[in-house]
């Protein structure tokens, strides 16, 4: 395995630093694992290694002048193809679409591209982001690194593997209903969504009040350095936040006490036993830290109603002249709940958005007791690759059976995967971390402090 596989951003950066490396001793080496690994993960949409190498160059030549602009300077990365990136197609994992190339970068490429990021391509994701597992008619399967027949989970599929699989130390990824969180879980990631509009999207998403841009890494303090970049207002997304943002590297450094809720179900949701054990487990290591728990069965009614009204009825609209006049491009899953979501009266429609702003309200009343809620972050560990919903979940759509994640992109509210175990087959287990509004500090500090006591850190590396 190449001694660059697997080290962290502070690491690569604080190499450069010393010269113990270049930057483009580094791409070589990522390249020539990109070609070992892509054949086996399907991790790309598009690559770009000549404009990489172009990069990796010009970070060289800055870091010899003493010019470095920061610790995202000539690491190399990944954006999502959901995420337009100047030159390059922006394809939604659809066929439906054209390979014409994005006429610019959106705002969070903009920030990672002037922080000196060496961008290999776009990563994989399912189509239109609408799967919660990772396959597209465009690309086909990407695979899960800690066990290749599993998926990664979605739609941040691409992304979600080749960090896992250490070719890069973080990604860009999207959240509309889960879609950063749910690969973080599966493939052993810390993935973050902040605050709803603390990272600007733009061209405007299909799904404007649900969408999200947010890290994949490997740790908080990664997640953290790479959030710090890319959040910030921009004219062209309205909802974007003003202000400066949190210190979100420091609060991983910064452990407080914290009061917390753990609900293992919400409520509404089941759970895989050796999930249940894993997360109960992880619960009882918080407490060592001093986090006060408090166990809190049922916090709300499943809302998959409100979210697939507002996700799909977005995606559908959208794309209503191929629903109506080329359905066959389109992956079948995606279409049937995409054609269900566009015949919903407009009446309906309104009262689901009604009633998404009542389950704001009552979030935000729950969260005045509390700093973070706590749950699992999905009811399985990986599955098998190419199945639309895990087994013993056939009573669930292409996003339902990922029980605990698209509630908090109706809230907006920031939220994190955090790795927390194994299962007897070695497959990861995440907890997910749910914060007030714009309180990514407190998801950030308790992360931070658990990796320090998570007994199995050391094992989050797949053997490929």
């Amino acid at each position: 395995m190449s001694d660059f596989a697997f080290m962290t951003i502070r690491e690569i950066s604080q190499g450069f630093s010393r010269r113990d490396f270049s930057p483009t001793e580094l791409l070589d080496d990522v390249i020539a694992r990109c070609e070992t690994l892509e054949p086996k993960l399907n991790m790309f949409a598009w690559t770009d290694f000549d404009g990489a190498r172009a990069q990796a160059k010009a970070a060289e030549t800055r870091l010899m002048r003493g010019e470095k602009l920061g610790e995202l300077d000539g690491i190399p990365t990944s954006v999502k193809d959901l995420i337009a990136v100047s030159g390059m197609p922006q394809r939604f994992g659809s066929r439906a679409t054209p390979d014409t190339p994005s006429p610019a970068d959106a705002p969070s490429v903009e920030r990672i591209r002037a922080a000196g990021a060496v961008i290999l391509g776009k990563s994989t994701t399912s189509e239109f982001g609408c799967k919660a597992v990772g396959d597209s008619p465009l690309t086909g399967i990407t695979r899960n690194p800690w066990n290749p027949d599993m998926t990664p989970g979605g739609s941040s599929c691409g992304a979600a593997a080749m960090v896992a699989a250490g070719l890069v130390p973080y990604a860009l990824g999207t959240d509309g209903g889960g879609s950063v969180r749910i690969p973080a879980s599966l493939c052993g990631l810390f993935g973050i969504k902040a605050q709803f509009s603390r990272v600007a999207v733009f061209p405007t998403s299909a799904t404007p009040t649900l969408a999200h841009v947010g890290p994949l890494a490997r740790n908080a303090e990664d997640a953290a350095i790479v959030l710090t970049g890319i959040a910030g207002y921009d004219t062209r997304d309205p909802f974007t936040v003003k202000g400066a943002h949190p210190d979100f590297i420091g609060a991983v450094k910064s452990y407080r006490k914290l009061r917390a809720a753990w609900s293992p179900t919400l409520g509404y949701g089941r759970n895989d036993p050796e999930v249940a054990r894993i997360t109960e487990q992880a619960i009882r290591h918080m407490e060592t830290l001093g986090v006060e728990i408090e166990l809190v069965e049922n916090v709300m009614d499943d809302p998959i109603a409100m979210w697939t009204a507002e996700f799909y009825a977005g995606v559908g609209t959208r794309l209503r002249d191929i629903i109506t006049g080329q359905p066959d491009l389109l992956d079948p899953a995606v279409l049937e709940v995409l054609k269900k979501a566009i015949e919903q009266e407009m009446r309906t429609y309104y009262e689901s958005v009604f009633a998404r702003y009542a389950f704001r309200e009552k979030m935000r009343t729950f969260f005045e007791e509390f700093d973070l809620l706590l749950t699992p972050t999905l009811p399985v560990a990986a599955f098998g690759a190419g199945l639309e919903v895990p087994p013993g979940f056939e009573d669930k759509n292409i996003v339902s059976w990922a029980t605990y994640t698209y509630p908090f992109n109706l809230t907006g509210q920031p939220a994190a995967s955090l790795p927390v175990g194994f299962t007897s087959k070695g497959l990861p287990v995440g907890l997910q971390l749910v914060a007030s509004a714009f309180d990514e500090k407190s998801i950030l500090s308790l992360a931070g402090a658990y990796e320090t006591i998570f007994p199995e850190r050391k094992k989050l590396r797949p053997a490929l």
